[in-house]
């Protein structure tokens, strides 16, 4: 059996087999990565920041991003774990002085040359177009190539002199592994700081409820002084307690020397008005005078702002 023509088909051309699973081209997936911000799919502009993770976004996008969350589930997935602006980094990047960027290719009539990048490693020189491995450290946000940390090893930043450690070294755009190693080590820290917070909070909570116990609590010297005053009070109401003793004990006995003396036999006591030594002035005072006997209409009445007569 032929076609038309005399042409013999194949078996491959009438049966259809399994689809070919379509490889990414590298070339695109180094542009989408190194070029363009994982978040919105603009090219990466000033400011630059990086996550954790050593993934690339554009600033502005974090911000819109944390200020309005998208129900777009491939954005929410790809910032997932940015919960704050304190999550990413600004990166201080090294301009790259052989870029020319899209001046010269406004009508496309010109080969965009994927090796150049607008970025290089200040140390070695290498271009940051996601053919070599490159790195940045969470103190400072300085931006270089792992072969220049690899070949010149020192504790400090070559471009800032900050000092750092082998964790503060965070891979853009790593492998799975890679990704897997810094997510591990996101996680710790942030449990970390966690935990340095609840201390934080536990202690100033200590450092409030102290003053409060000590203000309540009396010193050495406020504990003399009531000890003194409660010595002296109580020498006082002794002696309070002793002076009314003794009063008493001469109040009962001039008492029992009164009764005595009424008891006794002795001469009879003369009345104050009819002695003849005391003056008439001082007989007046007394109610046994003439003068207390007078009837109302002979005695003379108080007289007052307003005088009231009855």
């Amino acid at each position: 059996m032929g076609c038309d023509g005399g042409t013999i088909p194949k078996r491959h051309e009438l049966v259809k087999g399994p689809r070919k699973v379509e490889k990414v081209d590298k070339n695109a997936e180094l542009v989408a990565q190194w070029y363009y911000c994982t978040l919105s799919q603009e090219k990466l502009s000033r400011p630059i920041v990086a996550c954790e993770l050593g993934r690339l976004y554009n600033k502005d996008a974090i911000i819109e991003f944390l200020l309005n969350k998208s129900s777009d589930k491939v954005l929410v997935k790809a910032a997932a774990h940015i919960k704050s602006i304190k999550n990413v980094i600004e990166l201080n990047l090294t301009d790259n002085p052989a870029w020319t960027g899209d001046k010269g290719n406004t009508k496309g009539d010109k080969y965009d040359d994927i090796q150049s990048a607008r970025f290089i490693c200040p140390v070695v020189g290498l271009e940051m177009n996601g053919r070599h491995r490159f790195c940045f450290l969470r103190n400072c946000g300085c931006v270089f190539s792992e072969r220049a940390l690899r070949e010149i090893k020192t504790e400090t930043c070559h471009k800032c002199g900050i000092p750092f450690q082998d964790d503060d070294v965070i891979v853009l755009n790593g492998t799975k592994e890679d990704v897997e190693v810094l997510k591990r080590r996101m996680e710790e820290r942030r449990l970390k700081s966690k935990l340095g917070k609840k201390s934080k909070k536990s202690k100033a909570a200590e450092t409030i409820v102290k003053p409060d116990t000590k203000e309540d609590l009396p010193g050495p010297s406020q504990v003399n002084t009531e000890k003194d005053a409660t010595t002296i009070n109580s020498g006082e109401k002794r002696n309070i307690a002793f002076c009314k003793g003794s009063a008493d004990n001469e109040s009962a006995l001039s008492l029992s020397e009164r009764g005595s003396n009424k008891n006794a036999s002795g001469p009879p006591k003369r009345s104050i008005a009819n002695s003849e030594e005391k003056s008439e002035a001082y007989k007046s005072i007394f109610t046994s005078h003439s003068s207390a006997k007078r009837s109302k209409e002979e005695s003379s009445n108080w007289i007052t702002h307003t005088a009231y007569y009855f």
